[in-house]
């Protein structure tokens, strides 16, 4: 196991730079970089985050000689001095093959640099906004799964039955409930929108969450992640207590179990005792993968709505402010994760079934 896991570490280096490198071609052809929203901002054309850059290409990203020789059309009236300092202000004096090696290898030792437009370290802000996204990505994980497993059980060894029929006509009907429309209707009803206001709008905590006692703290950071929370998991059962149950039912119907059963060991037995293992291989083993897909990619709506600061509300305000360093920075870091954790889950595999032997099949 030892030597898969040295291969795949290595294998590592080739996809993540294949990543960045496809990324950062991709950025280059993008209008309104970092340069051309300065431009705008000095000459006060520039949208707030909470806008979206409409005509941008037109407007001040386009590379044609507005008439003072800077090639942005949007620089027209300002000084090729001043244009030439912003470009060496974010690097873009230089050619885009020598900024992206310089980037690499700044990379390759986690320096990711300053904020173009928040005169931060990209990892100072990371740091600050994980707070926010573990706590969403982490409970909601882990509701997920302590209520779809048992259920995915239920229905299984109930297959067919009515009880077997109506939750799955209800974690389908929830499924198809959008999370952010929920999220608004949960503020109406419950935040204060036009009915009772039991639940707050904002934050992880309150104001005065540090002079609380630890009972009151805990208490405290539920009360603020109760909507945001609901309103992430009301869809999210359908696809894993199905695949539960699937997985369950083609055990179930495997020889294995019908010469257990033949033995006399009682149905508690043959399910967990036998059938367990086997099924939940795949639904288990895919928890690393679950946790990091929620974590970076599941609740930029969600933090909109309820006015939480998370790394999907900072990776929103980057890619609109094209702010490079944040991007960049964040791919990397998010990219890496995820690699890592697709060596988690093949470790998990072999924790759950130690007949999986990725070195024989190597």
């Amino acid at each position: 196991m030892l030597a898969y896991i040295i291969r795949r570490l290595l294998l590592m280096i080739p996809t993540l730079f294949g990543i960045m490198v496809l990324n950062f071609v991709i950025v280059q052809f993008a209008p309104g970089g970092p340069v051309e929203q300065t431009i705008a901002r000095i000459k006060g054309t520039a949208v707030s985050v909470s806008e979206p850059i409409v005509g941008s290409s037109s407007d001040f990203s386009s590379r044609e000689d507005g008439g003072n020789g800077s090639g942005y059309r949007g620089a027209r009236g300002l000084d090729p001095a001043i244009i030439a300092e912003i470009e060496r202000l974010y690097g873009f004096d230089k050619p885009a093959h020598e900024r992206f090696w310089m980037m690499m290898k700044d990379y390759a030792t986690f320096d990711f640099g300053e904020s173009f437009f928040k005169g931060r370290p990209v990892m100072d802000l990371v740091i600050e906004k994980l707070p926010v996204s573990i706590s969403l990505g982490l409970w909601t994980t882990l509701i997920i799964y302590l209520v779809s497993i048992p259920l995915g059980i239920a229905k299984s060894v109930r297959d067919g039955s009515q009880f077997d029929t109506w939750t799955s006509v209800v974690i389908v009907v929830l499924s198809a409930i959008p999370g952010y429309l929920f999220a608004v209707l949960l503020i109406v009803l419950f935040a204060g929108g036009s009915f009772v206001q039991w639940f707050p709008l904002q934050h992880l905590t309150s104001p005065d969450w540090d002079l609380m006692s630890w009972p009151e703290r805990i208490a405290d950071y539920f009360w603020h992640l109760a909507l945001p929370l609901t309103a992430l998991l009301i869809g999210s059962f359908a696809s894993l207590t199905l695949l539960t149950k699937n997985s369950f039912l083609d055990q179930i119907n495997q020889q294995y179990v019908t010469t257990a059963r033949a033995k006399g060991l009682t149905e508690r037995r043959v399910l967990y005792g036998h059938v367990f293992r086997n099924a939940m291989l795949i639904v288990i083993a895919g928890f690393p993968g679950a946790f990091i897909s929620i974590l970076f990619t599941g609740s930029l709506l969600i933090e909109i709505i309820f006015n939480l600061d998370g790394l999907g509300y900072l990776g929103y305000e980057a890619v609109i402010s094209r702010d490079y360093p944040i991007m960049f920075g964040t791919l990397y870091v998010f990219t890496l994760i995820g690699l890592l954790t697709q060596i988690v889950s093949d470790i998990m595999y072999t924790i759950v079934d130690p007949r999986i032997d990725f070195e024989a099949r190597a």
